[in-house]
């Protein structure tokens, strides 16, 4: 039995699905374009038999039923073919004539929406509005004690660094042991996380760095973003344009064939590399490119047949230990650009965070550590992994940095915190709080699709449908015929815009805890909570 006519339609109705059609029959011209565009081919034209009760004139004469035949639009109650409230329909109906509207009641599609034996795999984060960093609060504000700053007229020095930090006589002795200092470089501390060339559309990912390199070279912010497993395109490996990236390597080696044959060609180094070993939307599993989105570019880059899911191994299948790793990949991919690019690891935030740092602080190699929360987002990751796996940022990254504090490796080995940061829209309070609770650097994912390109997908479930390629706003979608509706440079223009006002809300911030020459990295004497709890588990003051 297929997947598709594993459930009869008849098992549910239209009450059952989350995402109910409201379509209003005498606005309606039947233009069909609210099909023609669904992403999820919820809607169709259906014919509708109404009935109704003519009453004659007198008592002597009984009531008549009369049936009238009209055309017009019906929505599908197939679970694969649920509406997800997208609301393309509604952008493109010239009559304002359907609207999808959210059920108060608790949908029973969640029991049907196991097709044919498959666990539903869904794009995304996690359904769950709740976030610890946006009950944190700011609480040193520099009066009397140290002269508070105008955050309008002083100038701020919002830059931190990503490579193994080093004072001037442990880096002598580096190079005198092993020929070469540990690189470091100047990022600004908000990054684009991993998003892949196939994950996102060929539009969306050009906008993206179409904008980074605009705040790079206009406007002086040396912003980077990660390129996620897959390659990248081949002119990028050979432009000047390589620097402002990050190169990732996962389990599944995706497009490094590519990477590795053009390291002769390359004009600039890549700003670092980063080893991925896990993710926080599905710890312990590996990456998936669903067969939906492997086109012929995406093929031809990652080196494999069309047409064909890719997904990654949970582990790289050389390495089952962190010293396996530092002694085989780190320090390989140190070599192969002549120790000149820091390469650092990527994993899950769960309890085994801190044997992984300890291990990384005594190899000069590994320069930092990424760590991504469970609200992290996804392509493709099952349900119950993206709800019930994982460790929340805050409280990892509080971990790490205690830990970092008791080895003396406080300002040597910089943590990359990730994983929800701005999920509710306070992008720069939530990487503030990350900051001074030990981050050197936070990273965006979903936060940038939204603010950049408009993606409809929010934490009550509503569209999500990145894994498919069916994204109405062809921001992870490889058919061109969608992807044509997003525009490269607009995607530049609003993700300069989000890094603007990020960089003066964050001046707004630190200006009156009386910082601006450097980041408050661990500066947790600022915060405070109102749980008492949660005060407790980061260290921080407990205030109501």
């Amino acid at each position: 039995m297929s997947a598709n006519t594993a459930i009869s339609p008849s098992q549910l109705s239209i009450k059952d699905l989350p995402w109910q059609i409201e379509w209003n029959k005498d606005r309606c011209t039947l233009c069909g374009q609210c099909c023609a565009v669904c992403p999820m081919q919820s809607l169709e034209l259906g014919t509708f038999r109404k009935r109704s009760i003519k009453v004659p004139a007198g008592f002597k004469n009984k009531p008549e039923n009369e049936h009238t035949i009209y055309y017009g639009i019906r929505q599908r109650t197939a679970p694969h073919q649920a509406c997800v409230g997208c609301g393309t329909c509604s952008m493109v109906c010239p009559n304002d004539a359907i609207l999808p509207m959210h059920s108060d009641e608790k949908d029973k599609l969640r029991y049907h929406v196991n097709l044919g034996g498959q666990p539903r795999t869904r794009g995304g984060r996690r359904n769950d509005n709740n976030s610890l960093l946006d009950q944190i609060k700011f609480i040193r504000i520099s009066m009397l004690t140290d002269p508070a700053l105008d955050s309008g007229r002083h100038e701020f020095d919002l830059r931190t660094l990503i490579g193994r930090i080093q004072s001037p006589m442990e880096g002598l002795a580096t190079i005198k042991e092993h020929g070469w200092a540990p690189p470091v470089r100047e990022i600004y501390p908000l990054m684009i996380g991993s998003m892949s060339f196939g994950a996102l559309s060929p539009n969306m990912w050009e906008g993206l760095q179409m904008g980074v390199a605009y705040l790079n070279e206009e406007l002086g912010m040396p912003v980077r973003m990660c390129t996620g497993e897959g390659g990248c395109p081949p002119r990028l490996l050979r432009s000047r344009f390589l620097k402002y990236v990050i190169l990732q390597i996962a389990s599944g080696y995706f497009g490094w064939d590519e990477i590795i044959h053009a390291i002769p060609q390359m004009k600039e180094d890549p700003c670092a590399v980063e080893i991925k070993y896990g993710q926080g939307a599905k710890p312990g599993d590996g990456g998936l490119l669903m067969w939906h989105k492997v086109n012929k570019l995406i093929a031809a880059i990652r080196g494999v047949p069309p047409g064909v899911s890719l997904p990654s191994p949970p582990t790289h299948q050389t390495q089952y230990s962190i010293e396996e790793s530092v002694a085989k990949m780190i320090q390989s991919m140190s070599m192969a650009w002549g120790f000149r690019v820091p390469v650092y690891p990527k994993i899950s935030a769960t309890t085994t965070t801190n044997a992984v740092l300890n291990n990384l602080c005594r190899n000069p190699y590994a320069a930092g550590l990424a760590v991504d929360g469970e609200d992290g987002g996804t392509g493709a990751a099952y349900n119950v992994s993206m709800n019930h796996m994982g460790s929340p940022i805050a409280s990892n990254i509080r971990d790490a940095y205690l830990t970092l504090c008791k080895l003396g490796k406080q300002n040597e080995v910089p943590l990359i915190a990730g994983g929800g940061i701005g999920k509710n829209g306070n992008l720069a309070a939530n990487a503030a709080s990350l900051i001074m609770l030990g981050a050197s650097a936070v990273q965006i994912g979903k936060y940038a699709m939204q603010a950049a390109a408009g993606c409809v997908g929010s934490e009550s479930d509503r569209c999500n449908v990145c894994n498919i390629g069916v994204c109405p706003k062809g921001i992870t979608s490889q058919d061109p015929r969608v992807y044509r509706r997003l525009d490269p440079e607009k995607v530049a223009e609003r993700l300069v815009e989000l890094y603007v006002s990020f960089d003066m809300e964050m001046k707004k911030i630190f200006a009156p805890l009386g910082r601006s020459t450097s980041l408050p990295i661990g500066m947790s004497d600022a915060l405070g909570i109102a749980d008492k709890d949660a005060a407790d588990r980061l260290a921080i003051k407990y205030v109501v």
